[in-house]
């Protein structure tokens, strides 16, 4: 987990749009970031996700579609989502939050890149068919 700075700014609201999958999150310093689902998802501060150290962190694939279930508070200092795919161990400090807000549109892209470069997708891979026999069709 993100370290607490004492600079950070603190939230003042916080919605979870479900309709549009954004968490909207507000702060006193007058600033609001709208962090999408599966942004939040693919940028989990969770071990599962971030690895144990450097070049141990984990590609999310296809993640496109999940939601928030349920957000946790923890203590008066972090969040903790549960997403529909299971995923509930990310605590999500205020000022983690307010870096992948600030840093939204650079982190988005390093992702795509990243995806791009293992040939993965946002979208869950669809259920292998089985193979045609010669004559053709699937058994």
């Amino acid at each position: 987990m993100a370290g607490l700075r004492p600079d950070t700014p603190t939230p003042t609201a916080i919605t979870l749009h479900q309709a549009t999958r954004v968490l909207e999150i507000a702060y006193d310093d007058g600033r609001t970031f709208r962090l999408p689902f599966e942004f939040l998802r693919v940028y989990s501060p969770s071990a599962e996700v971030r690895g144990h150290g450097p070049g141990q962190e984990v590609l999310q694939t296809g993640k496109r579609s999940v939601d928030i279930e349920a957000v946790e508070a923890v203590g008066h200092y972090a969040i903790r989502p549960q997403f529909s795919d299971g995923h509930a161990s990310g605590i999500y400090s205020w000022d983690y939050l307010y870096e992948l807000g600030s840093r939204q549109e650079a982190l988005w892209r390093d992702y795509e890149a990243r995806l791009a470069a293992a040939g993965a997708s946002r979208d869950v891979a669809a259920p292998a068919a089985s193979s045609p026999h010669a004559c053709g069709h699937p058994h």
